[in-house]
């Protein structure tokens, strides 16, 4: 296991799992059972799970904690170490475990072996995303400006601005646009 990023935020809890070909049913059985264990613990924000495309055996889950101490108490519990020794027979490899948050996270790559992408391409594709976003969010928001007298506040009218920005290029923005632009990246 590898921590690449601390934070008092949220973070994501990446694991990746090769998994033997004639054990993916009782994979995906014990995966049920594991995440059902999981959103039993302080902090657990849900989970995602990539299946392998045609032909691969590789999973990909994206477990979410509301802080690093709640990501690092369901990495060492004991329900968790029961569990994955339950699964090794599954597994093709030993497990890959990373925690990340933060912007960070938006560059990692797929495969954990690749080279993350260089630093001046990471920084021009935020500042492109965010130079047009802070452009049209403050434009699109001026009706509601004008509906609310205390948004047109110079401070008020900024912060709730930014606010908006920074979900969109975290929730919305970056999450689709890193894989379209993925071959450029870690070129």
């Amino acid at each position: 296991m590898t921590t690449e990023h601390s934070s008092k935020a949220g973070v994501s809890v990446g694991i990746d799992h090769q998994v033997r070909i004639d054990q993916q049913q009782r994979y995906e059985q014990w995966l049920a059972d594991i995440i059902q264990v999981a959103a039993g613990f302080p902090g657990h924000q849900g989970v995602v799970v990539l299946k392998p495309a045609a032909g691969q055996q590789r999973y990909c889950i994206s477990v979410r904690f509301s802080s690093q101490q709640d990501a690092e108490r369901w990495l060492s519990s004991a329900e968790r170490t029961t569990l994955i020794e339950q699964v090794k027979p599954c597994l093709a490899v030993p497990e890959n475990v990373q925690i990340l948050s933060g912007i960070d996270y938006w560059f990692e790559p797929i495969n954990p072996q690749s080279p993350h992408p260089v630093r001046w391409k990471q920084w021009l594709l935020t500042t492109a995303v965010i130079a047009v976003l802070t452009m049209l969010v403050p434009l699109l928001l001026q009706p509601l400006f004008a509906l609310l007298p205390f948004l047109q506040w110079f401070g008020v009218r900024h912060v709730f601005s930014a606010a908006i920005i920074v979900a969109l290029v975290i929730y919305v923005v970056m999450p689709r646009l890193v894989p379209l632009l993925a071959k450029w990246l870690f070129r």
